[in-house]
Protein backbone atom coordinates (compact mmCIF):
# COMPACT_ATOMS: atom_id res chain seq x y z
CA UNK A 1 0.00 0.00 0.00
CA UNK A 2 1.16 3.45 -0.83
CA UNK A 3 2.55 5.50 2.25
CA UNK A 4 0.03 7.82 3.37
CA UNK A 5 1.67 11.44 3.87
CA UNK A 6 3.08 13.26 7.15
CA UNK A 7 0.42 14.82 9.72
CA UNK A 8 3.55 17.40 9.68
CA UNK A 9 2.99 18.12 5.97
CA UNK A 10 -0.69 17.78 6.21
CA UNK A 11 -0.72 20.96 8.93
CA UNK A 12 1.30 22.78 6.85
CA UNK A 13 -0.31 22.33 3.71
CA UNK A 14 -3.54 23.39 5.98
CA UNK A 15 -1.99 26.91 7.29
CA UNK A 16 0.00 27.60 4.30
CA UNK A 17 -3.73 27.47 2.99
CA UNK A 18 -4.94 30.12 5.38
CA UNK A 19 -1.87 32.81 5.76
CA UNK A 20 -2.38 35.43 3.26
CA UNK A 21 -3.78 38.39 1.92
CA UNK A 22 -6.82 37.70 4.31
CA UNK A 23 -4.70 38.25 7.43
CA UNK A 24 -3.66 41.88 6.75
CA UNK A 25 -7.18 42.68 7.33
CA UNK A 26 -7.91 41.02 10.98
CA UNK A 27 -6.21 43.23 12.74
CA UNK A 28 -7.72 46.14 11.60
CA UNK A 29 -11.12 44.73 11.51
CA UNK A 30 -10.75 43.27 15.20
CA UNK A 31 -8.71 45.95 16.26
CA UNK A 32 -12.53 48.46 16.23
CA UNK A 33 -13.66 45.83 18.71
CA UNK A 34 -10.92 45.62 21.03
CA UNK A 35 -8.51 42.48 21.53
CA UNK A 36 -10.32 40.52 24.17
CA UNK A 37 -13.71 40.60 22.65
CA UNK A 38 -12.10 39.93 19.23
CA UNK A 39 -10.43 37.20 20.97
CA UNK A 40 -14.22 35.43 21.70
CA UNK A 41 -14.67 35.68 17.54
CA UNK A 42 -11.65 34.56 16.89
CA UNK A 43 -12.30 31.59 18.54
CA UNK A 44 -15.98 31.01 17.68
CA UNK A 45 -14.48 31.21 14.09
CA UNK A 46 -12.19 28.59 14.09
CA UNK A 47 -14.30 26.27 15.95
CA UNK A 48 -17.20 26.79 13.09
CA UNK A 49 -14.25 26.57 10.80
CA UNK A 50 -12.33 23.47 11.93
CA UNK A 51 -15.82 21.84 12.72
CA UNK A 52 -17.38 22.05 8.91
CA UNK A 53 -13.96 21.01 7.55
CA UNK A 54 -14.29 17.62 9.56
CA UNK A 55 -17.61 17.14 8.33
CA UNK A 56 -16.09 17.50 5.17
CA UNK A 57 -13.58 14.98 5.90
CA UNK A 58 -16.79 12.85 6.70
CA UNK A 59 -18.44 13.56 3.54
CA UNK A 60 -15.31 12.62 1.53
CA UNK A 61 -15.39 9.73 3.23
CA UNK A 62 -18.57 8.19 1.64
CA UNK A 63 -16.48 8.04 -2.17
CA UNK A 64 -14.09 5.57 -3.19
CA UNK A 65 -11.28 7.99 -5.26
CA UNK A 66 -10.84 11.41 -5.38
CA UNK A 67 -13.47 13.58 -5.33
CA UNK A 68 -14.12 17.66 -5.09
CA UNK A 69 -16.76 19.83 -3.50
CA UNK A 70 -18.54 20.02 -6.35
CA UNK A 71 -19.15 16.39 -6.40
CA UNK A 72 -19.81 15.89 -2.69
CA UNK A 73 -22.80 18.38 -3.00
CA UNK A 74 -24.00 17.16 -6.20
CA UNK A 75 -24.07 13.24 -5.40
CA UNK A 76 -25.87 14.28 -1.81
CA UNK A 77 -27.93 17.40 -2.39
CA UNK A 78 -28.91 16.71 -5.99
CA UNK A 79 -28.31 19.07 -9.04
CA UNK A 80 -29.84 22.40 -7.36
CA UNK A 81 -27.15 22.23 -4.76
CA UNK A 82 -24.60 21.87 -7.48
CA UNK A 83 -25.55 24.81 -9.55
CA UNK A 84 -25.77 26.68 -6.23
CA UNK A 85 -22.03 25.24 -5.47
CA UNK A 86 -20.66 26.11 -8.58
CA UNK A 87 -21.54 29.34 -8.36
CA UNK A 88 -20.54 30.40 -5.17
CA UNK A 89 -17.21 28.89 -5.74
CA UNK A 90 -17.01 30.96 -8.68
CA UNK A 91 -17.93 34.62 -6.69
CA UNK A 92 -15.58 33.48 -3.82
CA UNK A 93 -12.38 33.17 -6.49
CA UNK A 94 -13.42 37.00 -8.03
CA UNK A 95 -14.28 38.45 -4.64
CA UNK A 96 -10.80 37.05 -3.53
CA UNK A 97 -9.14 38.61 -6.69
CA UNK A 98 -10.90 41.97 -6.21
CA UNK A 99 -9.25 41.89 -2.70
CA UNK A 100 -5.97 40.80 -3.74
CA UNK A 101 -6.03 43.33 -6.64
CA UNK A 102 -7.50 46.68 -4.81
CA UNK A 103 -4.82 45.53 -2.28
CA UNK A 104 -1.71 45.31 -4.58
CA UNK A 105 -2.33 48.87 -5.93
CA UNK A 106 -1.39 49.99 -3.07
CA UNK A 107 1.36 48.35 -1.77
CA UNK A 108 3.30 48.23 -5.39
CA UNK A 109 2.52 52.27 -5.52
CA UNK A 110 4.33 52.50 -1.89
CA UNK A 111 7.24 50.05 -3.16
CA UNK A 112 7.51 52.33 -6.44
CA UNK A 113 7.74 55.16 -4.63
CA UNK A 114 10.54 53.88 -1.74
CA UNK A 115 12.50 52.20 -4.14
CA UNK A 116 12.37 53.99 -7.23
CA UNK A 117 10.96 57.28 -6.08
CA UNK A 118 8.12 57.00 -8.78
CA UNK A 119 5.12 58.17 -8.23
CA UNK A 120 2.45 55.60 -9.23
CA UNK A 121 -1.42 55.45 -9.01
CA UNK A 122 -2.93 52.94 -7.50
CA UNK A 123 -4.61 51.70 -10.71
CA UNK A 124 -1.11 51.53 -12.23
CA UNK A 125 0.10 49.77 -9.49
CA UNK A 126 -2.84 47.22 -9.62
CA UNK A 127 -2.41 47.03 -13.67
CA UNK A 128 1.72 46.51 -13.54
CA UNK A 129 0.67 43.64 -10.66
CA UNK A 130 -1.34 41.68 -12.29
CA UNK A 131 0.36 41.72 -15.79
CA UNK A 132 3.24 41.01 -14.12
CA UNK A 133 2.15 38.00 -12.16
CA UNK A 134 -1.34 36.70 -14.46
CA UNK A 135 1.67 36.22 -16.75
CA UNK A 136 3.67 33.90 -14.34
CA UNK A 137 0.11 31.90 -14.00
CA UNK A 138 -0.02 31.56 -17.90
CA UNK A 139 2.84 30.12 -17.55
CA UNK A 140 1.29 27.36 -15.79
CA UNK A 141 1.34 25.15 -12.46
CA UNK A 142 5.44 24.74 -11.72
CA UNK A 143 6.28 28.41 -12.77
CA UNK A 144 3.85 29.08 -10.00
CA UNK A 145 4.81 26.33 -7.77
CA UNK A 146 8.72 27.70 -7.71
CA UNK A 147 7.70 31.37 -7.37
CA UNK A 148 5.11 30.39 -4.66
CA UNK A 149 8.31 28.12 -2.92
CA UNK A 150 10.46 30.97 -2.57
CA UNK A 151 7.49 33.55 -1.45
CA UNK A 152 6.37 31.13 1.14
CA UNK A 153 10.12 31.33 2.45
CA UNK A 154 10.29 34.70 2.21
CA UNK A 155 6.57 35.47 4.02
CA UNK A 156 7.79 33.31 7.14
CA UNK A 157 11.08 35.01 7.11
CA UNK A 158 8.91 38.28 7.50
CA UNK A 159 6.86 37.23 9.73
CA UNK A 160 9.41 36.21 12.72
CA UNK A 161 11.60 39.36 11.88
CA UNK A 162 8.24 41.62 12.59
CA UNK A 163 6.91 39.26 15.77
CA UNK A 164 10.66 39.82 17.00
CA UNK A 165 10.92 43.40 16.19
CA UNK A 166 7.55 44.43 16.86
CA UNK A 167 6.89 43.35 20.87
CA UNK A 168 9.35 46.70 21.60
CA UNK A 169 6.75 48.88 20.44
CA UNK A 170 3.83 46.87 22.07
CA UNK A 171 1.76 49.05 24.69
CA UNK A 172 0.08 46.54 26.63
CA UNK A 173 -2.21 49.34 27.70
CA UNK A 174 -3.75 49.53 23.98
CA UNK A 175 -4.59 45.46 23.85
CA UNK A 176 -7.14 46.61 26.96
CA UNK A 177 -9.70 48.45 24.79
CA UNK A 178 -12.60 46.76 24.21
CA UNK A 179 -16.21 48.05 22.27
CA UNK A 180 -17.64 44.56 22.81
CA UNK A 181 -20.62 46.17 20.10
CA UNK A 182 -18.64 45.81 17.06
CA UNK A 183 -16.97 42.47 17.66
CA UNK A 184 -19.60 40.92 15.38
CA UNK A 185 -17.53 43.11 12.77
CA UNK A 186 -14.91 40.80 11.88
CA UNK A 187 -16.75 37.72 11.71
CA UNK A 188 -16.91 36.98 8.19
CA UNK A 189 -13.26 38.07 7.91
CA UNK A 190 -12.30 35.68 10.34
CA UNK A 191 -14.42 33.01 8.19
CA UNK A 192 -12.17 33.10 5.04
CA UNK A 193 -9.44 33.22 6.89
CA UNK A 194 -9.83 29.76 8.08
CA UNK A 195 -11.22 28.83 4.85
CA UNK A 196 -9.10 25.86 3.72
CA UNK A 197 -11.37 23.67 2.94
CA UNK A 198 -10.80 23.36 -0.77
CA UNK A 199 -7.85 21.70 0.66
CA UNK A 200 -9.63 18.64 2.17
CA UNK A 201 -9.93 16.32 -0.78
CA UNK A 202 -6.52 17.14 -2.24
CA UNK A 203 -4.98 16.74 1.59
CA UNK A 204 -6.98 13.03 1.71
CA UNK A 205 -5.38 11.72 -1.23
CA UNK A 206 -2.13 12.89 0.03
CA UNK A 207 -2.83 10.42 3.34
CA UNK A 208 -4.15 8.20 0.94
CA UNK A 209 -7.17 8.23 2.57
CA UNK A 210 -6.04 7.91 6.35
CA UNK A 211 -9.24 9.60 7.99
CA UNK A 212 -7.51 9.87 11.32
CA UNK A 213 -4.35 11.48 10.15
CA UNK A 214 -6.15 13.61 7.93
CA UNK A 215 -7.99 14.58 11.06
CA UNK A 216 -5.07 15.39 12.96
CA UNK A 217 -3.42 17.66 10.56
CA UNK A 218 -6.90 19.40 10.30
CA UNK A 219 -6.84 19.97 13.69
CA UNK A 220 -3.85 20.75 13.97
CA UNK A 221 -2.87 23.30 11.32
CA UNK A 222 -6.27 25.24 12.35
CA UNK A 223 -4.94 25.57 15.73
CA UNK A 224 -1.34 26.55 13.91
CA UNK A 225 -3.22 28.90 12.41
CA UNK A 226 -4.67 30.61 15.55
CA UNK A 227 -1.88 30.94 16.93
CA UNK A 228 -0.18 32.92 13.92
CA UNK A 229 -2.87 35.36 13.85
CA UNK A 230 -3.55 35.90 17.35
CA UNK A 231 0.24 37.07 17.22
CA UNK A 232 0.20 39.00 14.36
CA UNK A 233 -2.81 40.98 15.97
CA UNK A 234 -1.85 41.55 19.51
CA UNK A 235 1.49 43.21 17.77
CA UNK A 236 -0.39 45.04 15.37
CA UNK A 237 -3.45 46.05 18.32
CA UNK A 238 -0.81 46.45 20.60
CA UNK A 239 1.33 49.27 18.31
CA UNK A 240 -1.58 51.18 16.87
CA UNK A 241 -3.77 53.22 18.63
CA UNK A 242 -7.56 52.67 17.75
CA UNK A 243 -7.99 56.71 17.62
CA UNK A 244 -6.02 59.55 15.40
CA UNK A 245 -5.42 60.20 11.86
CA UNK A 246 -3.02 56.81 11.87
CA UNK A 247 -5.13 54.94 13.82
CA UNK A 248 -7.18 51.72 13.32
CA UNK A 249 -10.55 53.65 12.97
CA UNK A 250 -9.15 55.65 10.43
CA UNK A 251 -7.23 52.98 8.38
CA UNK A 252 -10.97 51.27 8.56
CA UNK A 253 -12.78 53.91 6.86
CA UNK A 254 -10.08 54.46 4.38
CA UNK A 255 -9.52 51.21 3.54
CA UNK A 256 -6.17 50.99 4.69
CA UNK A 257 -4.96 47.07 5.45
CA UNK A 258 -2.67 46.66 8.61
CA UNK A 259 0.69 46.62 7.36
CA UNK A 260 0.06 49.94 6.12
CA UNK A 261 -1.04 50.87 8.94
CA UNK A 262 2.04 50.17 10.91
CA UNK A 263 4.25 51.61 7.99
CA UNK A 264 2.19 54.91 8.30
CA UNK A 265 2.32 54.71 12.06
CA UNK A 266 6.22 53.71 12.74
CA UNK A 267 7.47 55.27 10.10
CA UNK A 268 10.94 54.40 8.66
CA UNK A 269 11.65 51.40 11.30
CA UNK A 270 12.39 48.32 10.82
CA UNK A 271 9.08 47.01 11.96
CA UNK A 272 7.44 48.98 9.42
CA UNK A 273 9.28 47.96 6.66
CA UNK A 274 8.88 44.04 7.56
CA UNK A 275 5.19 44.42 7.95
CA UNK A 276 5.15 45.63 4.21
CA UNK A 277 7.31 43.01 3.16
CA UNK A 278 5.49 40.40 4.91
CA UNK A 279 2.03 42.15 3.24
CA UNK A 280 3.51 41.78 -0.31
CA UNK A 281 4.40 38.12 -0.13
CA UNK A 282 0.68 37.51 1.56
CA UNK A 283 -0.56 39.26 -1.41
CA UNK A 284 1.18 37.92 -3.84
CA UNK A 285 1.06 34.35 -2.49
CA UNK A 286 -2.67 34.32 -1.90
CA UNK A 287 -3.39 36.40 -5.48
CA UNK A 288 -1.19 33.27 -7.41
CA UNK A 289 -2.88 30.49 -5.36
CA UNK A 290 -6.25 32.23 -6.26
CA UNK A 291 -5.73 32.98 -9.96
CA UNK A 292 -4.80 29.81 -10.82
CA UNK A 293 -7.65 27.80 -8.65
CA UNK A 294 -10.37 29.89 -10.79
CA UNK A 295 -7.98 28.37 -14.24
CA UNK A 296 -8.56 25.47 -13.16
CA UNK A 297 -12.19 25.53 -12.54
CA UNK A 298 -12.87 27.72 -15.21
CA UNK A 299 -10.77 24.99 -17.66
CA UNK A 300 -12.75 21.90 -15.71
CA UNK A 301 -16.27 23.94 -16.06
CA UNK A 302 -15.31 24.05 -20.10
CA UNK A 303 -13.98 20.42 -20.30
CA UNK A 304 -10.70 21.63 -22.00
CA UNK A 305 -7.86 19.63 -21.83
CA UNK A 306 -4.82 20.58 -19.70
CA UNK A 307 -1.62 21.49 -21.36
CA UNK A 308 1.83 22.59 -20.34
CA UNK A 309 0.62 26.54 -20.23
CA UNK A 310 -2.34 27.70 -18.98
CA UNK A 311 -5.54 28.70 -21.79
CA UNK A 312 -4.77 32.27 -22.52
CA UNK A 313 -8.75 32.86 -22.79
CA UNK A 314 -9.02 31.31 -19.61
CA UNK A 315 -6.63 33.51 -18.14
CA UNK A 316 -8.17 36.96 -19.21
CA UNK A 317 -11.78 35.32 -18.08
CA UNK A 318 -10.45 34.74 -14.99
CA UNK A 319 -8.01 38.36 -14.34
CA UNK A 320 -10.17 40.90 -16.28
CA UNK A 321 -13.75 40.93 -14.52
CA UNK A 322 -12.00 41.26 -10.94
CA UNK A 323 -9.48 43.72 -12.57
CA UNK A 324 -12.04 46.17 -14.11
CA UNK A 325 -13.95 46.20 -10.43
CA UNK A 326 -10.75 46.87 -8.56
CA UNK A 327 -9.49 49.80 -10.75
CA UNK A 328 -13.34 51.39 -10.82
CA UNK A 329 -13.82 50.77 -7.31
CA UNK A 330 -10.25 51.06 -5.74
CA UNK A 331 -11.14 50.96 -1.81
CA UNK A 332 -12.75 47.82 -1.78
CA UNK A 333 -10.83 45.94 0.03
CA UNK A 334 -12.29 45.22 3.42
CA UNK A 335 -15.95 45.25 1.71
CA UNK A 336 -14.96 42.18 -0.76
CA UNK A 337 -12.88 40.22 1.78
CA UNK A 338 -16.60 40.08 3.89
CA UNK A 339 -18.57 39.14 0.43
CA UNK A 340 -16.18 36.66 0.33
CA UNK A 341 -16.82 35.23 4.13
CA UNK A 342 -19.88 36.45 4.87
CA UNK A 343 -21.71 35.22 1.91
CA UNK A 344 -19.78 32.59 -0.58
CA UNK A 345 -17.58 31.04 2.43
CA UNK A 346 -20.03 30.64 5.02
CA UNK A 347 -22.78 28.67 2.41
CA UNK A 348 -19.44 26.44 1.14
CA UNK A 349 -18.17 25.14 3.93
CA UNK A 350 -20.40 26.04 6.55
CA UNK A 351 -23.98 25.59 5.26
CA UNK A 352 -23.97 23.13 2.83
CA UNK A 353 -21.60 20.45 5.19
CA UNK A 354 -23.83 20.22 7.27
CA UNK A 355 -26.68 19.76 4.99
CA UNK A 356 -24.34 16.92 2.93
CA UNK A 357 -24.04 14.98 6.33
CA UNK A 358 -27.72 15.47 7.77
CA UNK A 359 -28.98 14.13 4.67
CA UNK A 360 -25.89 10.99 4.54
CA UNK A 361 -26.27 9.96 8.26
CA UNK A 362 -30.07 10.68 8.58
CA UNK A 363 -31.91 10.21 5.08
CA UNK A 364 -28.98 7.76 3.06
CA UNK A 365 -28.15 6.23 6.93
CA UNK A 366 -24.31 6.30 5.69
CA UNK A 367 -22.42 3.80 8.03
CA UNK A 368 -18.74 5.47 7.61
CA UNK A 369 -17.72 7.11 11.12
CA UNK A 370 -19.07 10.19 12.34
CA UNK A 371 -15.88 12.50 12.86
CA UNK A 372 -18.16 15.28 14.65
CA UNK A 373 -20.14 14.37 17.98
CA UNK A 374 -23.36 16.01 19.14
CA UNK A 375 -25.89 14.73 16.42
CA UNK A 376 -28.37 16.86 15.06
CA UNK A 377 -28.83 19.48 17.77
CA UNK A 378 -24.33 20.35 16.84
CA UNK A 379 -25.70 20.10 12.76
CA UNK A 380 -28.68 22.57 13.70
CA UNK A 381 -26.24 24.66 15.69
CA UNK A 382 -24.04 24.91 13.01
CA UNK A 383 -26.64 26.07 10.90
CA UNK A 384 -27.89 28.36 13.30
CA UNK A 385 -24.76 30.23 13.48
CA UNK A 386 -23.48 30.21 9.88
CA UNK A 387 -26.87 31.78 8.97
CA UNK A 388 -26.25 34.41 11.36
CA UNK A 389 -23.23 35.26 9.65
CA UNK A 390 -24.79 35.24 5.63
CA UNK A 391 -27.62 37.57 7.45
CA UNK A 392 -25.63 39.50 9.40
CA UNK A 393 -23.44 40.35 6.03
CA UNK A 394 -26.22 40.49 3.68
CA UNK A 395 -27.97 43.52 5.90
CA UNK A 396 -24.60 45.04 6.41
CA UNK A 397 -24.00 45.14 2.39
CA UNK A 398 -27.89 46.77 2.22
CA UNK A 399 -26.92 49.43 5.08
CA UNK A 400 -29.73 48.58 7.86
CA UNK A 401 -27.49 45.84 10.03
CA UNK A 402 -29.24 45.73 13.43
CA UNK A 403 -25.38 45.69 14.60
CA UNK A 404 -23.39 49.02 15.06
CA UNK A 405 -20.86 50.06 12.43
CA UNK A 406 -18.42 52.46 13.71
Amino acid sequence: MKKSGSVLGGMLLITGSCVGAGMLALPILTGIAGFFPSFVMFFLAWLFMTTTALLLIEVNSWFDGPVNLISMVKHTLGPIGKIICWFLYLFLFYALLVAYMSLSGNHTASFSSHAFALSLPDWAGTLFFVILFGWVVYLGTKPVDLLNRGLMVGKIIAYVCLVVLGMQYIHPKLLEYAEPKYAVLALPVLIISFGFHNMIPSLTEYMNGDIKRVKKAIILGSVFTFFIYIIWVVITLGVLPVRGSRGILASYINDIDAAQALMKFLGSSYVGYFAQTLAFFAILTSFLAQTLSIVHFLRDGFKLPRKEREHIGLCVLALLPPLVFSVAYPQIFFKALNFAGGICAVVLFGILPALMVWKGRYVKKMEKPKLVIGGKPVLVLILLFASFIFFYQLTSMFGFSIFPHP
